[in-house]
């Protein structure tokens, strides 16, 4: 059925034009949602990347833990991806960081930087992939691979609940103000 709003789910929920290929890297962009390093594992078992990128500083909703990016290494690593291929940036305290440590890491170890999977939670998907975009070189590709984190907040079911709406809406006002001053240098940066 189609719905009026359907262009809003079309914007805010990322859909890969192509099937995701095997990549350089998977960058989680931070969080405390298990289902994040999850969908993480799944790509890696499967041979997608040779690294899992971890993003995330301090967050008080994991305590037994320094930062988000050791609470899903941990998770990780127990269930059976090698440590050392788990990297993590321990100082981003939101995406835009997430995205700009993350780059650093992966120039600083000189990985490629040509193909990459993106791993974000289904409503935050647009949001992480633009910022993403406006950190990375030009030439960088990026699959997004979302994932419902423990909301279950989805492209299917975003406008059924006041909560899920006002994520949604949020993301949206988000994109714009954001984001409004970076369209035309991102769109000169690609001419």
């Amino acid at each position: 059925m189609d719905y009026p709003f359907d262009c809003i789910t079309d914007f805010i929920f990322v859909k890969n034009k192509k099937p995701t290929p095997p990549c350089d890297v998977i960058l989680i962009p931070g969080g405390s949602h298990p289902q994040l390093i999850q969908g993480a594992i799944e790509l890696y078992q499967k041979s997608m990347a040779k690294y899992i990128l971890v993003s995330g500083g301090e967050n008080r909703k994991i305590l037994d833990y320094p930062s988000e990016a050791e609470f899903l290494k941990s998770i990780a690593v127990k269930e059976g991806v090698p440590s050392e291929a788990v990297l993590c940036e321990e100082k981003a305290q939101n995406t835009y960081e997430n995205a700009v440590y993350s780059y650093e890491i992966i120039r600083d170890k000189n990985l490629d930087d040509k193909k990459v999977i993106l791993v974000c939670k289904e409503y935050h998907s647009r949001r992480a992939l633009f910022t993403y975009q406006k950190v990375f070189p030009a030439y960088t590709e990026f699959f997004v691979e979302p994932v419902t984190d423990i909301k279950g907040l989805s492209r299917d079911n975003w406008f059924t609940k006041d909560e899920y709406i006002k994520t949604v809406m949020g993301e949206v006002e988000k994109m714009g103000k954001y984001f409004s001053d970076d369209i035309l240098p991102m769109y000169m940066r690609k001419t």
